[in-house]
């Protein structure tokens, strides 16, 4: 007993906690239905489980075709150290996305549905079948690290033979329903709020999940560190975070053209919920990251990387959100507010994926081509980070 105690933290009671109220929504859910467990309706049928659980968490994965690209097809080998984890967190959060609409769908045992029941005009006909195939496209990426913890060298050799076609079809698919999310609402110009609403969503979305997927990939790595007490090559996150500020400078500059040509300039100092929101969005999401990420002093720490890469993904879920709740309620005449369950089931999704990821890492060989010579104990690393931020 007091063996069991001792292996109690705050994070597995936390995690536990998290558990124990998702299964009592998720029984509420498929017992009574939606009504009963959401605060959606018919005039506001998508809320936080399509913002949360599909709009961002597609995009979040978005590391994993962009850092199997750079190794496989433009043979970056300096990337291989984060190839595996990269791969594995996104094949983590595709699987995510498909349990999020297992909880969202009226009908959610008939998704199987797309795969026989063709509609080649509808987007998100394109969408279900980009998830479904980039998942096994990913499956197939992270499948050698469980052939090579079996020893099995036969299948092992034959996926690494397949390895460039496997990665430029996932780049492909990728591409397609990264930027298709965004066309989901080209359909509702007068429905979504001006700040938000362009023809060219469909380019936005991509942009932004591109530089989404760089600072989760560094996200991973530190708290991997953290948690694994691995050493951390520095110059990988320097570089990584050299291409997400241009990422976002890109987005950036394509909003505000954007807005500029479209005459919505005087929405932004309109006193309303959405000039906010867009303006929290913008500074913390894009101005701020980039700057602190441009500057060379905090990319050499890692704390000032992390720090920069949460803000990115903090302004990436604000943008998604945005575009799927706060930019829809003017037009629908309704306030829209998550349930309790609905932020539960949410939570339960996301540390379900946490605690996935790391029994993969402990169990399979997801760090095994890291190079010793690059990494160093914590206590390394957090004394290098203290000497290089004290530099002038």
């Amino acid at each position: 007993m007091k063996k069991l105690i001792a292996r109690l933290t705050f994070w597995k009671c936390f995690a536990a906690a998290i558990f124990a109220a998702g299964a009592y929504a998720t029984f509420v859910r498929f017992a009574y239905g939606l009504g009963r467990s959401t605060n959606l309706n018919d005039l506001y049928p998508w809320g936080l489980w399509i913002g949360i659980d599909v709009m961002c968490g597609v995009g979040l994965a978005a590391g994993g075709f962009t850092i199997a690209a750079l190794v496989h097809i433009f043979h970056v080998k300096r990337f291989e150290p984060i190839l595996h984890p990269t791969i594995l967190t996104a094949f983590l959060g595709y699987l995510l996305v498909i349990i999020g609409l297992m909880f969202d769908l009226g009908r959610p045992f008939e998704i199987w549905h797309a795969i026989i029941m063709w509609n080649p005009h509808s987007v998100m006909f394109e969408v279900a079948w980009c998830v479904m195939l980039y998942t096994v496209v990913l499956a197939l990426e992270f499948a050698p690290v469980v052939l090579k913890r079996f020893k099995m060298s036969r299948p092992l050799s034959i996926l690494r033979r397949l390895a460039i076609p496997i990665v430029i079809m996932g780049v492909l698919l990728s591409t397609l329903h990264q930027s298709s999310l965004g066309s989901l609402y080209l359909i509702v110009p007068e429905r979504l709020y001006p700040l938000w609403y362009s023809p060219y969503l469909p380019v936005f979305f991509y942009v932004s999940a591109l530089a989404a997927g760089c600072a989760m990939v560094i996200f991973e790595s530190y708290l991997s560190a953290r948690v694994f007490h691995r050493g951390l090559d520095l110059k990988i996150l320097d570089e990584i975070s050299r291409i997400a500020v241009v990422l976002l400078a890109v987005h950036m500059v394509m909003r505000v053209m954007d807005g500029y040509y479209r005459g919505i300039a005087n929405l932004l100092f309109v006193p309303r919920m959405e000039t906010y929101l867009y303006w929290f969005e913008m500074i913390v999401g894009v101005i701020a990251p980039a700057i602190l990420l441009s500057q060379a002093k905090v990319r050499k720490s890692r704390n000032g990387t992390f720090a920069g890469t949460v803000l990115v993904i903090i302004g990436f879920v604000t943008g998604r959100l945005n575009v799927v709740i706060t930019g829809m309620q003017a037009s629908a005449g309704i306030s829209y507010f998550p349930s309790w369950m609905e932020v539960s089931i949410t939570l339960s999704i996301v540390t379900f994926g946490f605690v996935v990821f790391s029994v993969a890492a402990k169990y399979l060989p997801v760090y095994e081509d890291e190079d010793p010579k690059q990494e160093g104990s914590l206590h390394e690393v957090w004394t290098e980070d203290l000497h290089l931020v004290s530099q002038p």
